[in-house]
């Protein structure tokens, strides 16, 4: 895998509360949209997420805010994965509007790290995930 490569995609709509004083989405309800999508894709790739006192967990995150998304909306966000690394793996993601599929509202980033959450160490990615991601 040498670039990135489409691994989930996610449909969701725009919620009257997702707006903030200025009329538009919230910058903060981005990363939602994000992490929604990123726990679906988690949970079909390796159930419950957290077995054993292992799983994984966020180690940075970006936004790049293109343009204003506005209620009412469906958008659909998709999510991308770079080739994996021993512990972790890096995720983009591009928000558009499902009646606008050409234009991207929104890009971001998130790198997964598995842990174990006692040691509060790096461990090796799950096999499922692995497998998935070196299938691509």
């Amino acid at each position: 895998m040498t670039d990135k490569v489409l691994i989930h995609t996610t449909n969701l709509k725009i919620r009257w509360g997702d707006m903030d004083a200025f009329g538009h989405v919230n910058n903060t309800v981005y990363f939602r949209y994000m992490e929604q999508t990123r726990i679906e894709w988690l949970e079909s790739a390796v159930g419950g997420m957290v077995e054993d006192g292992l799983g994984p967990v966020i180690v940075n995150a970006q936004c790049t805010f293109r343009r204003q998304l506005k209620y009412p909306a469906d958008i659909e966000i998709r999510m991308f994965a770079l080739e994996p690394g021993r512990s972790s793996v890096e995720t983009t993601y591009e928000i558009r509007r499902v009646d606008q599929p050409e234009i991207i509202y929104a890009e971001g980033g998130a790198k997964i790290v598995w842990v174990n959450f006692k040691q509060e160490k790096s461990v090796p990615l799950p096999d499922s995930i692995r497998q998935i991601l070196t299938k691509l």
